[in-house]
């Protein structure tokens, strides 16, 4: 049977408010985990996934207020929202679906570039040092560079971030549905009367 329904639609809509809820909070608590144990120690990686985890917190409540009490203003600036989440979400959920290897390999080394403690970050998880070429004469975070027998980052790091951009690429994807279905059920939750309420007030 289709959810036509007030109630079936305000329903559905409280439900996937309160998955974005609980998916803003595992964000927000694995970032923090991630570095409270030394993980990660780059503070524009954590501080980046905690703010959108901060981000889609609050468009989830404002969704979940609004679907609850029918609030036709707050329903209205949700849906706004969360269609321009969609767009974006989309948007680079292709892209990392679609990038072949040599775009993989300039993204990682442009990256690698750009941060210093990402680079720390990735040499001791992976034991590694530099990204395709090393000096002897430079510092390494990881275990192997006593040995003087550390393997190039970038050999490593490509092995797996095919696999990376492909489980990120499809997790987006899917998110980025749930968002346009939640656009779709605000649209119709606005335009559908309250079977409590005064039936000629107007909505």
């Amino acid at each position: 049977m289709v959810c036509g329904g007030f109630t079936c639609s305000k329903n559905s809509l409280c439900a996937l408010n309160i998955l974005y809820v609980m998916v803003s909070l595992l964000m927000i608590g694995i970032a923090a985990w991630g570095k409270w144990f030394g993980l990660v120690s780059s503070f524009q990686v954590v501080g980046g996934v905690i703010g959108v985890g901060i981000f889609l917190f609050f468009v989830a409540l404002v969704g979940l207020i609004g679907a609850m009490k029918h609030h036709q203003v707050l329903l209205f600036f949700y849906m706004i929202i969360l269609f321009m989440v969609f767009v974006v979400q989309f948007s680079v959920s292709c892209a990392c679906l679609a990038l072949n290897k040599e775009q993989q390999d300039h993204l990682l080394e442009v990256g690698w570039n750009n941060s210093q403690i990402t680079q720390m970050d990735v040499e001791k998880s992976l034991n590694c040092c530099g990204f395709s070429t090393f000096n002897n004469n430079q510092t390494c975070s990881a275990l192997c560079f006593q040995n003087n027998s550390c393997p190039t980052c970038a050999s490593k790091i490509q092995e797996h971030a095919g696999e990376v951009l492909r489980f990120v690429g499809g997790i987006g994807l899917f998110f980025s549905f749930t968002e346009i279905l939640g656009v779709w059920l605000t649209y119709r939750y606005r335009n559908q009367k309250d079977p409590r309420a005064n039936p000629s007030a107007f909505l």
